[in-house]
């Protein structure tokens, strides 16, 4: 795993490695300009789950994973031309196969003699507990909290890149827009935790007739839209079809039976059109078409 001959190893600058840099809850470790290090401390031994005598001689770029190379070659460059202190994250992989994030903070230290030559400082600090956080706070942004789907902004996002993928191959996308009749009533008689296992009940059941290429999102209240790329017109409508007969007039939710209908829109539109002329028609159409619908139930 570690390129022990990458260059050969100095001899450690006469800095003080005391506790600062012994029991620092971070990664530290010194190494000559080329990177290779010359000491580590505990913590970066137990990140990179080698002991950290047997860091020594070995480099950064030999614990990189080999997919973030490409990104850490050029910010090494910057601190060899540049010096003064960069930082940069990427993932480490360990002997055992485990991937970690990283936080890579290396300063260039001037040596003031022959004695003391230039060297590094680095400190490489675990990152999962803030990646897995942002991941999290990422995944509310864009998805409804109760059902799990994709939220409005989502949904568009999704509907761009349909409509551009179908621009460029000369594809349709459809789009179904989906309203609940007598919902409503369902929050009245029955409460709002009963109107919100009803929300999630049709939510699953409607991603479990979609294919892995479709799009299911919540728009909102009792609003649901499917974006289905390339996909025929006659397509959608026996996915219309499907939905209707796995959301029918009565629903069971926790020991309750509720009557709640579906009204269901489709819009289609083919690849001949611009993608951003494209995206405000077909939901419009499909709009339209489940008003209609619903206006056909009363």
């Amino acid at each position: 795993m570690f390129d022990a001959e990458a260059e050969p190893v100095g001899t450690l600058p006469p800095a003080d490695v005391g506790s600062a840099f012994t029991n620092s809850p971070m990664g530290v470790a010194l190494a000559t300009p080329d990177g290779v290090f010359l000491a580590a401390n505990a913590t970066l031994g137990e990140l990179l789950g080698v002991p950290p005598e047997e860091l020594r001689g070995a480099t950064l770029f030999a614990v990189i994973h080999p997919e973030d190379l490409g990104g850490a070659v050029p910010v090494w460059q910057q601190l060899r031309d540049h010096r003064g202190r960069v930082r940069h994250e990427c993932r480490v992989l360990r002997p055992d196969g485990a991937v970690v994030p990283v936080q890579v903070t290396v300063s260039w230290v001037d040596g003031a003699t022959a004695a003391d030559p230039p060297h590094l400082v680095m400190v490489i600090e675990d990152v999962t507990d803030r990646k897995e956080l942002e991941a999290r706070l990422l995944h509310l942004s864009a998805h409804d909290p109760l059902t799990g789907l994709p939220n409005r902004l989502l949904f568009h996002d999704r509907l761009r890149h349909a409509l551009e993928r179908g621009h460029r191959e000369h594809t349709p996308t459809c789009v179904l827009v989906l309203d609940l009749d007598g919902f409503k009533a369902v929050n009245d008689e029955h409460g709002h935790p009963t109107g919100d296992a009803v929300l999630v009940a049709v939510a699953e059941r409607l991603t479990g007739v979609l294919r892995a290429s479709d799009t299911a999102a919540r728009l909102g209240g009792d609003e649901f839209a499917v974006v289905c790329e390339n996909t025929e017109r006659a397509d959608a409508e026996r996915l219309a079809v499907r939905l209707q007969e796995v959301l029918p007039a009565t629903l069971t939710v926790g020991g309750t039976t509720v009557r709640v209908g579906l009204s269901i829109g489709i819009g289609s539109i083919d690849g001949g059109t611009e993608p951003e002329q494209a995206q405000e028609a077909v939901v419009r159409q499909a709009d339209a078409a489940m008003y209609a619908d619903k206006a056909r139930r009363r």
